[in-house]
């Protein structure tokens, strides 16, 4: 039939009596709408609409907007009139021709009526645009029905609006200063559309705008009949998705609609249909689902509380499913601090008594330490079955040395905090779990060893000691880097002198070696007060997680027990920090020791790293003890001191959300006068609000609105601090306003670089957020861009951050240099140039920065920085803000948090080394052994493997020039060379029986006589030594690239070896081999299962064990310092016995130890006050043998 080409006809016929004729006209109408619309449309006339016309029809001639106008109007009347048979059909007219009016509310409310007319499957623009439409509007008005919830539970404690805590969390929201979070920014939904404010009436005659928005220009009033027909089409579309198996889809929608029930019923549709066996394809959906659903929960969703309630649903699945995923619901555990059921968990699997149980669960007790804080961890521990009785002197758990349990109280606070998991507060509610510590039954032997086990990998022990172990072994730290940064830095400048320490620690972070200190006496020695500090902290660095030698190892430097003098207070509060930095998050055993010597301390430097080492030792711990002994010290009002403990109290605190210690820092920094304290304290508050998101929106308001800059300062960390991670939409608004409109330089430069912190799970979106920002006028900001794009993109060699960097290396001012350069490395540690082309042009660049002596010293020390973070750990470490099961890294974000504080005081620095991830694959077995055996990276060899090492210049004495003789002389050489062969030629004559006499001497050739006068005499032989070094040097290239050619992919590695992040993706284990993963391989310790376990098995030998420290002599040949530093002193043995390792097992002799003496006692030696080499004495030289050669250690006089 041919097409209409006009309506008039069909619109005549919507007006007669039969209905016949009126559904033949719609009928026809509803084929041809869209061929006649156009035409309508496309009229060109004079402009007219009629008042209660949409002001949409417009560019319509006047009759063609009558006929339309009286065709839907008549096509509602029909829809509206119960007699006529084909109301469904005049809905999708009216429905239809509202569209093209680009009504979409109208058109949307006649689409719902037109039934199963309306064809959803259907593929058009029409179907499509209502269906999102409908989608949109159902987010919106379930949304209504499910508010957020305020963060004003236990949970989430809000900070008052004033320092006295009398306002309320019910107050602050009536009060005309409320969070951010609900005022001065508004709200957005998960997927950055605007939510409703919650000022609507309810359903059924609520004004809703455009995506549910309230004050729309045109509000839609859905009457209940339309909210059932939409609730029709919204379950047509979820089964459709059911059919087709897009499950995901059905996800989006109900978490963005917060509506758990929808999201329950996906999940379990999905977990049925694995269960029906409908193909081999279909095993694990709902596994591949419930990742899904976790990595929506934790990356995409930003309101803290419906994350809580969704981490909730999936808990009560996952345990409802006969075979649950336990490192799913281990995630959800850490995350909702679910101590009980996670020790209920690891109850359940040793119990089990398999050994795959078994092996889940220390697979599961390693992420929970990875994950967790030293708190939840000690009451993870206090849960399970004792194994035997506690020694006096060993503190079970983490924390247990500053605050004791009380068994009988303590089970009835915990089972309270597992309570009622399905509801909205963790802590209220009856409780539906009991935790007994009631012996039910006695242990088997098998069952104590496992449990035994259990502790000691919840306590870090074996994680810090396998880590340590691949550090030891794997380590390629370049030693020729160090040697040209310390050549080319002049050490008596302090900021030099610093960044060379700082270089040193980065570079051989964990790895235990300290060699460059030893072999550097010289150097060392030229360090005076904070230099000092810093250099001794070094150590800690260093040593990072040697546990079981820590304290001996500085004990030289130490503070004496009975108090005499030990030596200069700048090592020895360095050496206290470097304590702290060695039992990083571990603070068992060592707390104790810290405290005593924390409250025995009389001065200030030593105050300020014990304050230090405190922190970073008892790290999340939450003990009121430590912050009421940091709070005393804090009372006396020294800005030394002072600026250390604010710090230190944050660190104790962290990310518990502690009112009363909330309370007292902003009341104190409101009272003194120092601005070291006040900054102090303002990091300290950031610290404790650590992943309160919504939490701390009260606190960041307060302290945004404060006069003082210095906690201005303060609130953009809290921002970063809060909020990290979550890539919340506000957090960002809010850095990008104070980031563009504060007055202070100070707080605009940590706003811009706050956004690495918020955004860092999506470094992709930073370069485009901060490239305005990088061209800024203001120096400040342009450094915070560089700052922010290091933080956010680091060890992801992202091409964009590289790009926008490469010019800020060339900036005007030298501290964006600086900070280009810092942000280079982070982004480019462990990269290679078949990874990314340009790490050889940024190394050079750094060597190149370092070596110019006409650079400013901020950009020099900046490149110093760049060079040790590049190579961190050896070369064996990266920078990551999240562990490697995807959660948020507290210990990593407050490294790089303090890291980012060395702008104002150097000694911080130290923190970036906690951002430090080793980079490895650790397979351990059921026994906690190293087993070997390899596995299988799909790649070519050279695409992951290290960085060539620099080559060193040889010491290069300078080339050997070219000798020039003056032509006389030449020529008198010439002459009396002659004479003696003549000479010799006569007496050789004179012996052959005198047959020949007078033989006549030989003439010298031509160029002798004649053209060699006038030329210089050269030493050839450099030149043929060149020669032949380029002729081999060739031949060496040209079989690399013969070799590079040739090269297959795929290669076998062997356990315990470094792998990439980018590389995990590439690595599998052999089928049918004797050790299995229990989970999909990433980064870090792997609990493997032996599919051959009567067969032996080959282990690993532990290197790191076989450094154990032997005695030290007693006397010393050094200063009075350093005889009393060194006597007993473990430290040089356990380097000696590292050396010794390092050159094929050789035990260290006495003058080896001798040596590492020296090295304390230059640390230790007092400074005066004159300058001069007198500040820090330099002991007799020594000549160490490298860590490849062989041989003791021998001195000269």
């Amino acid at each position: 039939m041919v097409g209409l080409t006009s309506a008039a006809g069909l619109v005549g016929f919507l007006s007669e009596p039969d209905s016949a004729l009126r559904t033949f006209a719609l009928q026809r109408l509803n084929e041809d709408i869209d061929l006649l619309w156009p035409e309508v449309a496309g009229s060109i006339g004079q402009i007219w609409a009629p008042s209660d016309v949409p002001a949409n029809v417009h560019g319509a001639t006047e009759g063609a907007v009558m006929i339309i106008t009286h065709s839907w109007r008549v096509a509602e009347a029909l829809y509206e009139d119960d007699t006529f048979p084909e109301r469904q059909l005049a809905a999708l007219v009216a429905a239809k021709v509202y569209y093209q009016l680009q009504e979409y509310n109208e058109s949307m409310v006649f689409a719902l009526g037109a039934g199963k007319l309306f064809d959803i499957e259907k593929p058009g623009e029409f179907e499509e645009t209502i269906l999102a439409k409908c989608l949109d509007t159902y987010i919106a008005l379930s949304v209504l029905h499910n508010p957020p919830t305020l963060s004003t539970s236990s949970s989430q404690p809000a900070f008052p609006s004033h320092a006295n805590g009398s306002a309320t969390a019910s107050a602050s929201l009536t009060s005309p200063t409320t969070p951010f979070s609900q005022s001065t920014l508004p709200s957005k939904s998960l997927l950055s559309r605007d939510e409703s404010t919650g000022d609507s009436a309810v359903l059924g005659g609520s004004a809703l705008g455009d995506s549910g928005v309230t004050g729309h220009p045109s509000p839609l009033v859905m009457q209940r009949g339309v909210q059932k027909n939409l609730q029709m089409v919204i379950r047509r579309i979820f089964e459709s998705c059911y059919r087709t198996g897009a499950y995901r889809q059905v996800v989006g929608i109900a978490i963005e609609a917060r509506n758990l029930e929808v999201l329950r019923e996906a999940i379990l549709r999905a977990s049925g249909e694995d269960k029906g066996g409908k193909g081999k394809g279909n095993a694990g959906k709902s596994e591949e689902l419930m990742e899904y659903v976790l990595d929506i929960c934790m990356n995409v969703v930003q309101e803290r509380g419906l994350r809580n309630e969704i981490l909730r649903l999936i808990l009560e699945l996952l345990n409802d499913i006969p075979n649950p995923d336990y490192f799913s619901i281990a995630k959800c555990v850490v995350y909702l601090d679910q101590h009980s059921m996670a020790s209920n968990m690891l109850r359940h699997l040793v119990e089990s008594g398999d050994s795959r149980s078994l092996a889940v669960a220390y697979q599961i007790s390693f992420d929970l330490y990875d994950n967790s804080t030293q708190e939840f961890l000690s009451k993870v521990m206090e849960e399970l079955p004792e194994t035997e009785e506690k020694k006096e002197d060993e503190p079970a758990a983490n924390g247990d040395a500053v605050r004791p349990v009380e068994p009988k109280e303590e089970p009835r606070e915990t089972d309270n905090l597992l309570s009622d998991i399905d509801g909205a507060d963790a802590t209220s509610g009856p409780s539906t779990t009991v935790v007994s510590r009631t012996k039910s039954k006695a242990l088997s032997e098998e069952e104590k060893k496992s449990f035994s086990s259990i502790r000691d990998i919840l306590r870090g022990t074996k994680t810090i000691e396998l880590n340590l172990e691949f550090l030891y072994r794997a380590n390629h730290a370049d030693r020729a880097v160090l040697n040209k940064i310390r050549d080319s830095l002049e050490a008596r400048n302090s900021i030099f002198h610093t960044g060379v320490t700082f270089a040193n620690a980065f570079m051989n972070s964990g790895t235990t070696n300290d060699s460059f200190f030893r072999d550097n006496l010289e150097w060392l020695g030229k360090a005076v007060n904070w230099s000092k500090f810093t250099a001794t902290a070094a150590l800690g660095v260093i040593h990072r997680g040697n546990i079981n030698q820590g304290q001996k190892l500085l004990e030289p430097y130490l503070p004496r027990e009975g108090g005499g003098a030990g030596g200069s207070s700048y090592s020895q509060g360095g050496s206290l920090y470097a304590l702290g930095l060695i039992y990083t998050n571990h603070g068992t055993h060592v707390l104790d020791y810290l405290r005593g010597q924390f409250r025995r301390a009389t001065e200030e430097v030593v105050q300020h790293g014990g304050a230090l080492g405190l922190g970073v030792a008892g790290m999340a711990t939450g003990s009121e003890e430590i912050y009421e002994e940091l709070k005393t010290v804090l009372w006396s009002d020294s800005a030394i001191n002072g600026e250390a403990v604010g710090l230190s109290m944050g660190l104790v605190m962290l990310g518990t959300g502690n009112i009363k210690a909330l309370e007292d820092m902003i009341q104190y920094a409101h009272d003194t006068q120092h601005e070291k304290i006040v900054r102090g304290l303002a990091l300290g508050m950031a610290l404790i609000m650590f992943g309160r998101q919504e939490g701390a929106d009260e606190l960041v308001q307060g302290l945004l609105e404060d006069p003082d800059p210095c906690l201005r300062y303060g609130g953009i960390l809290t921002i970063a601090m809060a909020y990290a991670g979550s890539g919340s939409n506000k957090a960002v608004r809010k850095l990008l306003h104070v980031a563009v409109s504060d007055v202070s330089d100070d707080v605009r430069r940590i706003a811009v670089m706050s956004l690495g912190f918020v955004l860092f799970r999506k470094p992709g979106a930073v370069p485009r957020m901060v490239e305005l920002l990088a061209e800024s006028y203001n120096p400040h900001v342009r450094y915070g861009a560089t700052m922010a794009l290091g933080i956010a993109c680091a060890g992801t060699g992202l091409d964009e951050a590289i790009d926008l960097l490469e010019p800020m290396m060339k900036d005007s001012v030298d501290f964006v240099r600086q900070g280009a350069l810092i942000s280079l490395a982070m982004i480019l540690v462990q990269q290679n140039e078949s990874m990314n082309p340009k790490v050889g042009e940024v190394r050079k660049h750094l060597s190149k920065v370092v070596s110019d002596r006409h650079e400013d010293a901020m950009a020099k020390f900046g490149a110093a920085l760049g060079l040790g973070i590049i190579d961190a750990g050896g070369r064996n470490c990266t920078i990551g803000l999240k562990t490697q099961t995807g959660n948020l890294d507290a210990k990593a974000c407050v490294g790089m948090v303090v890291f980012a504080q060395y702008w104002y005081w150097f000694p911080l620095t130290h923190f970036l080394s906690l951002s430090f991830t080793p980079t490895a694959i650790i397979g351990v077995d059921k026994e906690l052994d190293v087993p070997k055996f390899g596995f299988w990276s799909a790649t070519r060899p050279s695409l992951f493997e290290y960085p060539p090492e620099q080559e060193g210049k040889r010491e290069e004495a300078p080339e050997k020039v070219k000798t020039a003789v003056l032509s006389t002389t030449a020529q008198a050489k010439r002459r009396k060379a002659a004479k003696e062969r003549q000479a010799r030629r006569e007496s050789d004559a004179g012996a052959q029986s005198g047959v020949m006499e007078g033989v006549t001497p030989t003439t010298p050739k031509v160029e002798e006589a004649v053209g060699g006068g006038d030329k210089m005499d050269v030493d050839e032989k450099a030149e043929g030594e060149k020669k032949e070094e380029g002729a081999e040097g060739g031949k060496k290239e040209g079989e690399a690239g013969k070799k590079k050619g040739k090269e297959k992919v795929g290669y076998e590695i062997e356990n315990m070896s470094r792998v990439l992040p980018a590389q995990l993706k590439f690595i599998s284990f052999p089928e049918g081999g004797r050790w299995v993963p229990v989970k999909k391989p990433t980064n870090g310790v792997i609990l493997l299962l032996d599919n051959q376990p009567d067969e032996p098995k080959s282990l690993l030998e532990l290197k790191v064990k076989k450094t154990a420290p032997a005695p030290a002599p007693g006397a010393t040949t050094g200063g009075p310092s350093a005889g009393a530093a060194a006597q007993d002193n473990p430290l040089a043995a356990a380097m000696a016995a590292a050396s010794a390792a390092a050159a094929g097992g050789q035990s260290a002799g006495v003058e080896e130890r001798t040596g590492a003496e020296e090295a304390a006692g230059v640390l230790n030696a007092v400074d005066e006050d004159e300058e001069g080499e007198e500040e820090a004495g330099v002991p007799r030289e020594f000549e160490y043998w490298s860590d490849e050669g062989e041989g003791d250690v021998e001195g000269e006089d």
